[in-house]
């Protein structure tokens, strides 16, 4: 039978940071108040366009794998905040890359969608409809931050994180999955005017960035996140003893302590990078992933278990054993270019915009 393994692995992280100190600046908000409520301690902002990130992130999991662009028959680039609505991002990814004809999709689950891009690409490989396939998360959120709004602009970041998944006949991958989405709480996360339903409708920039009711988003995943992935451990087969790893999304550190106790994991076995990249939404499970190789923490034959949860609202679970290597086949010296500007520089133009000046 054909699985689908993850054989490369990458990121890209802009320079600039944003710590909690330059956030106390512009909001009324202290380093204690954030890192005790949500675990950040700083965020990366973008000088760059989505599709940059991508693409530098696509070129280190391209190398990790053993592949050049031209191998790719599929690209799959899960993002909310992509470079334009026509054409794709996963256009622009695949012109970088130089993997003309490849077939490309942009794929927008918010926090959820590298999940859900794991999962059509694994099925796209066990249906026999492509046998290499490139699967970005990378975002932008700091473009849609009001930075007058405490319970927004302390969380999120940009960044990105790619994999690559090649067809096997070995018994890995991903073994049970569950994706899901309550539409009717939609509007608990969202940017209310984007896309043709709100651009032309709404000037007050206090409704032109990141809209949320951060306590029942928080109350709903808290739950979701947990009980999506002990779902998946027991659909695979396996007992919450089998699971290594949970490499969950970054949202909140509170969210992924519950998410962990639900699976009656000891800490050794969390995956925890939000100090230093807050939510960088599809980006957080790639980004991890290729962190959490780079450190070790993932062994040959490894049962992972991603988790997450995000605006539509959406949530993703899946449990997974990892190949044999955890040893990159060749390196890439893509870089994202360098700035002279600070991050506050890179968000002055929201700073103006939101009338914080």
């Amino acid at each position: 039978m054909t699985n689908a393994t993850i054989t490369g692995w990458g990121k890209a992280m802009p320079p600039a940071t944003l710590s909690n100190d330059d956030l106390a600046k512009i909001v009324k908000t202290s380093d204690e108040w954030i890192t005790t409520r949500t675990g950040i301690k700083e965020r990366r902002i973008s000088h760059v366009d989505v599709s940059d990130m991508a693409a530098v992130a696509a070129h280190h999991a391209l190398a990790a794998a053993g592949l050049v662009a031209s191998d790719l028959d599929l690209i799959i680039v899960c993002t909310c905040t992509a470079d334009s609505t026509i054409p794709s991002t996963a256009s622009r990814v695949q012109e970088i890359l130089g993997a003309t004809g490849c077939a490309a999709l942009d794929l927008n689950a918010a926090c959820s969608g590298f999940i859900y891009g794991l999962v059509v690409g694994t099925n796209m490989i066990k249906a026999g409809t492509n046998s290499k396939v490139l699967i970005v998360g990378a975002e932008k959120l700091s473009y849609h931050l009001n930075f007058a709004d405490r319970s927004t602009a302390v969380l999120f970041g940009d960044g990105a994180g790619a994999v690559i998944l090649e067809a096997t006949e070995d018994d890995v991958g991903v073994l049970a999955s569950e994706l899901g989405l309550d539409g009717d709480a939609r509007d608990l996360l969202a940017i209310e005017v984007t896309g043709t339903k709100g651009t032309r409708q709404s000037a007050d920039p206090a409704q032109s960035g990141i809209v949320m009711n951060g306590q029942e988003v928080f109350r709903r995943a808290v739950t979701t996140m947990g009980d999506s992935a002990v779902r998946v451990v027991e659909e695979s087969g396996l007992s919450l003893g089998d699971v290594d790893l949970l490499i969950p999304h970054q949202a909140n550190s509170r969210i992924i302590d519950a998410t962990a106790r639900r699976l009656k994991l000891e800490p050794a076995k969390v995956f925890v990078n939000i100090g230093s990249y807050g939510n960088t939404s599809a980006a957080t499970i790639p980004v991890a992933i290729a962190e959490a190789v780079e450190q070790g923490r993932v062994e040959p034959g490894a049962v992972i278990v991603f988790a997450a949860f995000g605006a539509g609202l959406s949530w993703a679970a899946a449990a997974l054993k990892w190949g044999d290597r955890v040893e990159p086949v060749s390196t890439s010296d893509a870089a994202l270019p360098t700035t002279d500007k600070t991050a506050m520089e890179l968000i002055q133009p929201n700073i103006d915009f939101f009338g914080l000046a």
